[in-house]
């Protein structure tokens, strides 16, 4: 069994894009600038950013917080993605999802410019993406490919179960994985709350991708030897004896998966560190189409 080990991938892609924005420096050239919009003061966001502004500090990119109260407006808010849109120093940029109430995320979708949008939400970024056009790849997906990438792990001809349509990871994911080219190549079943017979379903598959968000949905019986287990789930279960009261516990029943998985991501420090890393290649990828319409 070989643990994919998303934080160690995670800071050679680091350094390899530290290596790239050193390069431009000495070139004199204009490095790579991330912005992120939060709004509001949900700990567990204020903690995502804080790691994006920290990742852009160690590889040398520039780096904008774009901090809201949670009373701001919907105007107010797309006033500021306009902002951000026209402003040319920024090559991309986020706004950290979810959003107050008073706020609709779609129109926030929307609003973004496409070509800044390095979450790759935009429905101008899912639809390249779909077609399998060159675009920005949701993060986590794309951490997962890189992942799978990084290890070889064959994907070709294969059965694979995604867990969880959500547009995030779910969905993207069972395009992906279902794409001409590697990784891709693989049959997709799509699976959710409504599926019948899930756990039938998740014994045949050969990878199993689970985006869920219910700890330890995923147990051993439900699987089959040598199988290929990606884990998305991150969720807070109570626990006294850990020093912040909670422990993050995944989809999967790790201990007892593991023991017939081929490979697999342990949680923390599986796909959760791929995330941020691929939003920084996104970045670059984004300051190469600035470059180039300007």
């Amino acid at each position: 069994m070989t643990i994919l080990d998303g934080k160690k991938i995670s800071n050679d892609i680091k350094d390899e894009i530290a290596i790239e924005v050193s390069k431009m420096k000495k070139r004199g050239e204009k490095v790579p600038h991330l912005a992120a919009v939060i709004v509001g003061n949900d700990g567990a966001s204020l903690t995502y950013v804080g790691s994006k502004v920290k990742a852009c500090e160690r590889i040398g990119f520039e780096s904008t917080l774009v901090k809201m109260a949670s009373t701001t407006s919907e105007i107010e808010l797309l006033k500021k993605i306009e902002e951000l849109n026209a402003d040319d120093q920024i090559d991309g940029f986020i706004v950290q999802l979810p959003l107050p109430k008073q706020i609709d995320e779609q129109k926030v979708l929307m609003a973004i410019n496409p070509d800044k949008d390095v979450d790759g939400f935009h429905p101008t970024n899912f639809g390249k993406m779909a077609l399998d056009m060159s675009t920005f790849i949701p993060a986590t997906p794309f951490g997962i490919l890189e992942l799978l990438d990084r290890y070889k792990v064959e994907t070709s001809g294969k059965h694979t179960v995604v867990i969880g349509r959500s547009h995030i990871v779910g969905r993207p994911m069972s395009i992906l994985m279902g794409r001409k080219g590697f990784p891709g190549n693989s049959t997709v079943t799509l699976t959710h709350s409504r599926t019948e017979n899930i756990n039938e379903i998740i014994k045949q598959a050969d990878i199993v991708i689970s985006a869920l968000g219910v700890p330890n949905f995923v147990t051993a019986d439900m699987v089959k030897d040598g199988v290929v287990v990606i884990d998305v789930g991150i969720t807070r279960v109570p626990d006294e004896t850990k020093p912040r009261g909670y422990k993050i516990t995944g989809d999967v029943d790790y201990e007892n998966v593991s023991k017939k998985a081929s490979y697999i991501t342990p949680v923390p420090g599986g796909v959760g560190p791929m995330t941020i890393a691929m939003l920084l290649k996104n970045t670059l990828l984004a300051r190469e189409r600035h470059l180039a319409n300007s």
